[in-house]
């Protein structure tokens, strides 16, 4: 039996759907039951539970072999930092309580650090709580800049005209589909090839700046001559809170986003096959961002 947290999210669909695929036992875990459907309907037993509450994820866990960790993102919470320390706490009990032998979490790069990366310290908490667990053995897959962060832009070039953000025009990042790190996350959650604590970096298909992904995109919506700006910290604040974001969750992502900048928060690995994915920005552009940004047009 594998249990997948946030199992309605970009990263746990993917990993539960490519478990059901190849005919496991799934329970994916989640806070909606409707959100959850499409996975009993390819047979997943659904568990409903809040991540924060110990003693649901305890009960989520029982009678597993293997498990799906991951803390799902709340943009709207005012105390951003201790809904991740909550989570993790759960997690770990469960784990704890349980004595589930195989965890697969997820994590990002710069998670080696005990600070000063925003929202990416509560991975590098959610780790070492994992690693202090003697019976589990952990795989902590440490994801590249999602690509689904850039579907933000189809708000901002619809009112602005350009992709707006805090990165700076010429930072190579490596840059991930989500459904690369599920597809990562499910094939080491079947070939259970890992023992004790390991840590392995997913970097994307290759390293894209700001500049890159603008001219990427504006081709395939049509607008060849689309920039990137990047304004002041204090003006990015503004506009993400009008998104619906709290200012403490702005704070933190800003914060990422200057240790991005800085080069304090960046790949550890060489980039090789092992940690390369397949999903081109090119092919996410087309299958995500071109849907989304029509959406919007047509609304």
């Amino acid at each position: 039996m594998y249990v997948v947290l946030g199992a309605s999210g970009n990263t746990g669909h993917i990993v539960a759907q490519n478990l059901l695929a190849r005919q496991q036992k799934v329970r994916v875990v989640g806070r909606n039951a409707t959100h959850l459907q499409s996975h009993a309907a390819q047979g997943a037993e659904i568990f409903v539970g809040d991540l924060t509450d110990a003693a649901a994820i305890t009960k989520a866990f029982n009678h597993a072999d293997a498990a799906y960790v991951m803390i799902p993102p709340n943009p709207a919470s005012t105390d951003p930092l201790g809904y991740e320390e909550r989570v993790s706490d759960a997690i770990a009990a469960a784990v704890k309580n349980t004595g589930i032998k195989n965890i697969v979490s997820l994590s990002s790069i710069g998670a080696d650090k005990a600070h000063g990366t925003g929202p990416v310290v509560g991975l590098h908490n959610l780790e070492q709580k994992l690693n202090h667990i003697d019976t589990a053995n952990v795989l902590h897959l440490r994801a590249g800049y999602f690509m689904e962060n850039t579907l933000g832009q189809v708000g901002a070039i619809r009112a602005a005209g350009a992709a707006i953000g805090p990165i700076r025009p010429d930072l190579k990042l490596t840059m991930i589909a989500s459904r690369d790190i599920g597809a990562a996350a499910a094939d080491a959650l079947v070939s259970l090839a890992f023992r004790g604590k390991q840590t392995r970096e997913l970097l994307g298909e290759r390293d894209l700046d700001y500049n890159e992904v603008a001219t990427i995109i504006g081709k395939a919506i049509g607008k060849p001559d689309l920039k990137y700006v990047n304004p002041p910290d204090d003006q990015i604040r503004v506009a993400m809170v009008q998104m619906g974001m709290s200012d403490q969750f702005v704070g933190l992502l800003l914060e990422m986003c200057g240790s991005l900048n800085s080069g304090y928060m960046r790949a550890l690995e060489p980039r090789t096959s092992r940690n390369t994915t397949p999903t081109s920005y090119e092919n996410f552009v087309a299958e995500s961002f071109v849907p989304a940004y029509q959406q919007q047009s047509a609304a």
